[in-house]
């Protein structure tokens, strides 16, 4: 019995040291991202201009959520929380929790995120658009990868598609004079452009009857089905905007692959923590 218990505390102790030390490795692989991505962060102001040539529901939108802003966002932290489909073709959802940190200027952010699929056992994802480049990996408990797609144009573009899809919680960068163009389509839908050097990205905003954004749309975007991408229609939706840091934002939402059969959601979350630092010069979003 006393062996048997001994070599229960040997394996226990061998198991706890496999997920301590995982989790150093993955805490050194953030920081690496977090250090590059502060690295290029841009000390130029944004300039705001007239906001004449905006769409009109996209000038609605700006006027309602950067009411109570002076100054364009420079850096966001976001928390979340919610669940996670991982499989890509059916419906199989775990809990996760997640940071991310966002720069507008130029366009990048990482996402460090902890799919819990079995107690004890989780996934730690980064997903991040730095430097013009994306990143994808996937960890079992920061040891074992079990996703990471080599470097391409289609994961730079999805990721910076993400980007431009997520600035509900950052709606500055969408004010005139930044790096988004804006084309018409009807008085609630505005179809949004972003260049960030050779990658760039578009989506369809599609606001709600109260004037806000409720979801975003895009044709395609590479989604990993086995070892490849297949671009796929894709859409993102936001609800329950609320005020924080004088911003207007959605706390909750959901994304998903448009797929012949229907949507297929992967991603289901709410904010749990977000603050925000805005440039010294003082702007007019609401003009």
């Amino acid at each position: 019995m006393r062996t048997l218990l001994l070599g229960v505390l040997g394996l226990s102790g061998f198991l706890l040291a496999v997920v301590l030390l995982g989790r150093r490795r993955w805490a050194a692989r953030t920081r690496v991202l977090h250090t590059r991505l502060d690295q290029l962060r841009s000390g130029e102001p944004q300039v705001v201009t007239s906001a004449d040539d905006l769409p009109a529901p996209v000038a609605r939108y700006l006027r309602s959520a950067l009411a109570g802003l002076d100054s364009p966002i420079d850096l966001i932290h976001l928390g979340h929380e919610g669940t996670f489909n991982i499989d890509s073709v059916a419906e199989r959802w775990r809990p996760f929790t997640s940071d991310q940190v966002i720069t507008t200027r130029p366009p990048g952010f990482v996402w460090d995120g902890r799919v819990r699929v079995l107690p004890g056992l989780a996934i730690h994802v980064h997903d991040a658009y730095v430097g013009g480049e994306g990143h994808l990996h996937a960890s079992v408990l920061g040891w074992l990868t079990v996703a990471r797609p080599p470097a391409s144009s289609g994961l730079a573009e999805g990721e910076l598609m993400r980007f431009l899809a997520e600035a509900v919680w950052y709606p500055s960068l969408l004010l005139p004079g930044g790096p988004v163009r804006w084309e018409a389509i009807d008085d609630a839908s505005a179809r949004a452009t972003l260049h960030d050097g050779d990658v760039s990205a578009s989506l369809v905003f599609r606001f709600g009857p109260d004037g806000l954004v409720a979801g975003v749309e895009a044709a395609a975007r590479d989604r990993t089905v086995g070892t490849e991408q297949v671009p796929t229609p894709w859409q993102g939706r936001f609800w329950d905007y609320r005020r924080l840091e004088r911003i207007l934002i959605p706390l909750e939402g959901e994304v998903s692959w448009l797929l012949p059969t229907g949507p297929l959601p992967y991603w289901r979350g709410r904010i749990c923590g977000y603050t925000v630092s805005t440039d010294v010069p003082s702007v007019s979003p609401t003009t």
